[in-house]
């Protein structure tokens, strides 16, 4: 395939749930695309779709990957330590390569003071998109509402220092949406930052009625002290960052970063946003 041939559209991470899921609806649209992924055999294997390989801090893949194109959707790294390293490369990649406009999968709340630690490194990346110069569209989504069920234990039991913070948990589907609008027409949503939120902020209280009555099992929200939460989650040996990671998403939801139902869904998939307690159904059926 020449350079001229090549998709001018890239899209990442799309062995993962966000990427595979904006992957096949361009594909069902009948759009073109490059897939630039670590292990090209993982890839779907879509029509139109070309496997291309480029890990996100290897800057000569990601050069090879993103000639030629256009537009591109940058999903965040795996956590991991020096994800802030691999985000920073990527860009400089991508502005070598000519990329002219990034759409880029960030966090609700993202600041340099964020309480979550990992939304830090979401503000750090958007703040090095914009000094590269491209042109840009943040996608910031709240907490994934599929991720909510896993939250509760094998006692029925949420645990977290939250309080009575809310958080308005979106759907994936929403966010694969909204990319996807995005994507298709990105000079339109150029130089914008959009909230991906659900429908509605819930507290954890709230969110376990609804998965009480969604998966059909008692399930409550037991409130930690920060201390508390830290020693409860130790025997997982998980490395310091992690820790700090997860109990910091429960202290920014109690320190009211999460809050905040955004409009973004409705107004670019033109449908509401989708209840948690639809998501939890679905992810029964």
């Amino acid at each position: 395939m020449t350079g001229s041939s090549r998709p001018t559209l890239v899209v990442t991470g799309a062995t993962g749930r966000i990427g595979g899921r904006v992957a096949r609806r361009l594909a069902a649209r009948g759009v073109a695309q490059r897939l630039l992924v670590r292990s090209p055999e993982r890839a779907p294997r879509l029509p139109d779709a070309t496997p291309v390989q480029g890990a996100y801090g290897d800057r000569d893949a990601v050069v090879r990957g993103l000639e030629g194109a256009k537009t591109v959707f940058m999903v965040s790294a795996s956590e991991s330590p020096d994800r802030l390293v691999q985000h920073r490369t990527f860009v400089d990649a991508a502005a070598e390569a000519g990329v002219e406009h990034l759409v880029y999968l960030s966090f609700f709340g993202a600041a340099p003071d964020a309480t979550f630690t990992l939304a830090r490194d979401h503000f750090h990346t958007e703040e090095h998109i914009r000094a590269r110069g491209l042109s840009y569209t943040f996608l910031r989504d709240n907490l994934y509402a599929e991720f909510v069920p896993e939250l509760a234990g094998a006692d029925g039991v949420i645990r977290g220092p939250a309080g009575q913070g809310r958080a308005a948990f979106v759907s994936q589907d929403d966010v694969a949406d909204v990319a996807t609008a995005v994507l298709t027409r990105p000079a339109g949503h150029a130089d914008r930052v959009y909230d991906l939120t659900g429908p509605a902020s819930l507290t954890f209280a709230e969110a376990a009625a609804i998965l009480s009555e969604a998966q059909g099992r008692t399930v409550t929200y037991q409130p930690e002290t920060v201390d508390e939460a830290y020693a409860s989650r130790a025997s997982y040996g998980a490395p310091r960052w992690q820790l700090d990671a997860w109990v910091s998403t429960y202290t920014a939801v109690a320190a009211g970063e999460l809050d905040g139902v955004g409009e973004a869904v409705p107004r670019l998939t033109g449908r509401p946003a989708t209840p948690l307690a639809d998501v939890v159904r679905a992810s029964r059926g």
